[in-house]
């Protein structure tokens, strides 16, 4: 197994926000599949204020490459990043077009 952890920003609007939770609460059966089907194993998202973190874990099947390649070829999942930008911003040290931004581990215990 391996853990990833990531971060987004969302849009700084309270409506918008809670949107996105709404959305989250009820994800769409073929982004869920997508998931699966990629070797994620598990994924959680928190919210605090307007930043998000998700932490990843995999199976020995995943990769990020597989992932992006399969994400292409989904229009559900081309349909839901698009509905997704409404909502999220883009940290400032993202390159164009990039969203969740992995993180280092700096301390485990």
């Amino acid at each position: 197994m391996q853990k990833y952890c990531f971060t987004l920003d969302l849009a700084n609007d309270p409506q918008l926000i809670e949107e996105y939770k709404t959305y989250h609460e009820n994800v769409w059966p073929e982004i869920k599949n997508s998931i699966i089907d990629a070797g994620i194993t598990s994924m959680e998202i928190y919210l605090l204020g307007n930043r998000l973190f998700m932490l990843m874990e995999t199976d020995a099947s995943f990769s990020f490459e597989k992932k992006a390649k399969m994400d292409a070829i989904n229009p559900k999942v081309q349909e839901w990043e698009n509905l997704m930008w409404k909502y999220q911003q883009a940290l400032p040290q993202a390159k164009p077009g990039e969203k969740w931004l992995l993180m280092d581990r700096i301390f485990h215990l």
